[in-house]
């Protein structure tokens, strides 16, 4: 064989083994390009849909709450009428006993000591512990007392203050004296006076 047949030879398998790597670097590159194609789709992120579940909030009456205060609300009333009832029926006593010491008095049939005197004076007077403007405001407080100062609650404690009014009468046995009459009408313009104080109040926080 011959130098020039060998080195022909030799020339075309290196010709062939070239071809083959480049063959075999686009296949390597093809299967690269695939796999990276494949990652790419998996890589996708699809969301999932969300499925939105409305519950409706069902509210019931605290009965056990509403009966508790009813009937605390109802103890504060008969209070209260119970203590319109002793303190007017207690400024009549004491307008009557003071005007009975002075009907004695008069007819000259009987004396009194001058402390005596001086007290009932003193105690159907109009600053007097019996006196109008004392009665009628311990009334008040005890109505502010009993609702914590609730404007809400005025209408209800002048209705219990009429009911104990009418008890009073009552248990007197008949009209009660002038001076209670007058106590009635200053209690009465002292529940006007808290409501136009309430509506001032509340016109300024607006």
């Amino acid at each position: 064989m011959s130098v020039n047949g060998i080195t022909g030879a030799s020339d075309a398998y290196s010709t062939y083994s070239a071809a083959s790597k480049t063959a075999q670097t686009k296949t390597s590159e093809k299967a690269a390009s695939e796999k990276t194609s494949e990652k790419d789709a998996a890589a996708v992120y699809e969301p999932s849909k969300k499925t939105t579940t409305t519950t409706k909030k069902t509210y019931k009456p605290d009965t056990a709450t509403i009966a508790k205060l009813k009937s605390d609300a109802e103890q504060r009333t008969s209070q209260l009428q119970s203590l319109v009832e002793k303190i007017l029926v207690g400024q009549g006593k004491a307008y009557n006993n003071a005007n009975d010491i002075w009907s004695v008095l008069s007819s000259g049939n009987f004396t009194v000591d001058a402390a005596t005197k001086a007290q009932a004076q003193a105690d159907i007077a109009d600053d007097g512990y019996w006196g109008v403007s004392q009665t009628s405001q311990r009334i008040l407080d005890f109505a502010t007392a009993l609702t914590g100062g609730d404007p809400d609650k005025i209408d209800a404690m002048q209705a219990a203050f009429k009911k104990g009014y009418e008890k009073a009468q009552k248990t007197w046995g008949g009209q009660l004296p002038d001076i209670c009459q007058k106590t009635y009408d200053a209690v009465l313009k002292g529940f006007d006076d808290m409501r136009k104080q309430n509506a001032d109040t509340t016109s300024e926080v607006q």
